[in-house]
């Protein structure tokens, strides 16, 4: 950023002098003494033949002159502020940057592109609370150049004014997406570093929820995920349902993640899927290696055991289920068939289930039937079983994280 705003600055310093040496002294202007105008005169040859110590002393000539009219140092500020651009002196073309603009001399026609210098001048110097409040000022007289503009969020976050950062980020981020565009990186991890400055953990949330949305690598999932789960009032119940999340996003990184994700399914009564879950462990070798290799066999073993006899009873399973009062038994024996292969047959017990009522977590439910239209590839049916899910268990939060995952671009 600061190699591109130097060269920005080159540029507009070259063209300030070609300004100066066309208007400055104009018959048109108001008039400057010969005393003045003289090394004036001498310091805008130097500037353009790029010497600029000998500017400078000139520059300094005419001003210890004493007394100087409005116009006069007008003068003496706009060839002081391209003597410092060009020796690299930022601080003291911002000082005489300020004079101009402050100037009564300074034409109408010109306070934009001189704004637009001041604010990359501010940048340059590392001044960013004054960059900030010159992009504003820039902004509020019409200026539209973008990579102008473009600066503010960054020079507001640099300044340490992070919500006034965020709330750019943000309606930057929504304009960018209302136009059918991908907002930058830069752009959605600002966002998130705002919020963890300012120590707010539902506005970090949100933004790694962009964050997602664009750009899916699997530490910011994981990090979203665990932060989501953490929340006061999110239900233990819902843990295989974190695992399954984290298990699509491809963040289950850990032998204990795999033991952990496959009692619950047992548990649960799904040994189809801690089925799943194990040949998976043991394909990536996080199981069956190492020491704790036994362990893992005698999870393994149980696993087998429990498949076959839930196999066996099956059919039993959903005659039980039909003749409950409720629907949870409907839920849990669909879901359970779905995961031995019979996906028709258990989304439509799922179904039932849900339309009969009487479960005892609602919400839980309807975020199962959703994952169960995902496994079986029926996306827009997932989606809308998400966009159903409620409560305050962290159910609807889930079920927003699967949305996301399905958006994802």
């Amino acid at each position: 950023m600061h190699n591109q705003t130097s060269k920005t600055f080159r540029l507009a310093s070259g063209a300030l002098l070609m300004l100066i040496g066309a208007q400055s002294f104009a018959a048109d202007k108001p008039t400057v003494r010969p005393e003045v105008g003289a090394p004036l005169q001498e310091a805008q040859k130097a500037l353009q033949a790029k010497n600029y110590k000998d500017a400078k002393a000139k520059i300094d000539q005419a001003e210890a002159i004493g007394k100087l009219t409005p116009y006069e140092n007008y003068i003496v500020q706009r060839l002081k502020s391209s003597a410092a651009i060009g020796t690299g002196d930022y601080k003291s073309a911002l000082g005489a940057y300020e004079q101009v603009l402050a100037s009564p001399e300074l034409p109408a026609a010109e306070k934009l592109p001189t704004l637009d210098a001041y604010v990359k001048i501010a940048y340059a110097s590392k001044d960013y609370a004054k960059t900030a409040s010159a992009i504003t000022q820039y902004k509020a007289a019409g200026g539209n150049s973008k990579e102008t503009i473009g600066l503010l969020a960054q020079s507001q976050y640099l300044a340490g004014q992070y919500k006034e950062a965020a709330q750019t980020l943000t309606t930057d981020i929504d304009a960018a997406e209302k136009a059918g565009q991908k907002p930058s990186d830069t752009q959605l991890q600002l966002l998130a570093s705002c919020a963890l400055k300012q120590n707010d953990m539902v506005a970090y949330t949100r933004a790694l929820e962009k964050i997602v949305a664009y750009t899916p690598k699997k530490e910011y999932w994981l990090d979203l995920i665990v932060r989501t789960s953490n929340r006061p009032g999110f239900s233990p119940n819902l843990a295989l349902d974190v695992y399954r999340l984290r298990r699509a996003t491809d963040t289950l990184e850990k032998t204990g993640d795999y033991m952990d994700a496959v009692q619950l399914a047992l548990q649960a009564g799904y040994p189809a899927e801690a089925q799943q879950l194990l040949d998976e462990g043991y394909k990536k070798k996080l199981l069956g290696e190492g020491a704790d290799a036994p362990r893992h066999q005698r999870l393994k073993d149980l696993v087998t055991k429990k498949l076959a006899e839930d196999k066996a009873t099956l059919a039993d399973g959903e005659k039980a289920a039909a003749a409950q009062a409720t629907g949870d038994a409907l839920v849990s024996t669909g879901y359970n068939l779905l995961t031995n292969g019979q996906a028709d047959k258990g989304l439509k017990l799922m179904e039932q289930g849900i339309a009969k009522g009487g479960l005892k977590r609602p919400d839980q439910s309807k975020l199962l039937l959703g994952y169960a239209y995902q496994v079986a590839g029926s996306q827009d049916r997932a989606l809308k079983a998400y966009a159903a899910v409620g409560g305050t268990d962290g159910s609807k939060d889930l079920a927003r994280l699967w949305q996301l995952k399905a958006r994802s671009k």
